[in-house]
């Protein structure tokens, strides 16, 4: 059984060892799959096309993807023109289970972090429906997640994410600024795990996956 899940913020949770280490090799198998039918790309900023420093892929009906054109979602992979694949079944189930009031996500962001890459504080506000929470999910190495308000300048906190901790970012938080600060070295009981790594991260790299809701259900009308 996984701990107790720890509330950092209203609608902010954190869920320590969410995914025990059969259900990690499970992912990261699935992961796997999903990148070698989307490879990994880099993403630039809008507008000065500087490169980010983490790669990135998709799973679902649409993806995001960012470029000097700006942020979107779109239905396929930015270099090869295909369709993106499924979401990772496990994923979805972590969703049904932690979020089972919420419309499917449409979008499963995978980003690749090497040792020296970092996400700066940012919202996730590009999606039409905001009342569906954003699930992230870890693999491979760990590292610190900063968190704050919804402004840039409200304090920040920061936690060490473990590979298979799950963070859901809904109601109040949902547009919570966030990012990841560095990656980390691997607790003692993980390290051989995240030396070895999932199948397709080197040595010392993680995986975050980032399960979003992009378009407002349908709501049938009244008779």
């Amino acid at each position: 059984m996984s701990p107790a899940a720890i509330v950092l913020a209203p609608g902010l949770i954190h869920h320590p060892g969410r995914l025990d280490a059969a259900a990690r090799e499970r992912l990261a198998a699935e992961v796997a799959e999903l990148l070698a039918a989307a490879p990994p790309f880099i993403p630039r900023m809008p507008r000065t096309g500087k490169p980010f420093s983490v790669r990135m892929s998709n799973g679902g009906p649409l993806g995001w993807v960012s470029d000097e054109a700006g942020y979107r979602y779109q239905a396929t992979h930015p270099e090869t023109g295909r369709p993106w694949p499924p979401i990772p079944p496990l994923a979805l189930e972590t969703w049904a289970a932690l979020a089972p009031d919420a419309a499917p996500p449409e979008a499963c962001l995978v980003n690749l972090y090497a040792p020296d890459a970092r996400m700066g504080l940012h919202q996730d506000r590009d999606e039409a429906d905001l009342s569906a929470p954003v699930l992230s999910l870890s693999l491979g190495a760990p590292a610190r997640f900063r968190y704050g308000g919804l402004s840039r300048s409200d304090p920040t906190r920061s936690i060490r994410l473990e590979p298979g901790d799950a963070i859901v970012m809904g109601g109040p938080s949902r547009l919570a600024f966030h990012g990841i600060d560095r990656i980390l070295a691997a607790a003692p009981d993980l390290l051989a795990e995240t030396e070895s790594g999932p199948p397709f991260l080197p040595a010392g790299w993680r995986c975050n996956l980032t399960l979003r809701r992009v378009t407002a259900p349908c709501v049938p009308r009244s008779a």
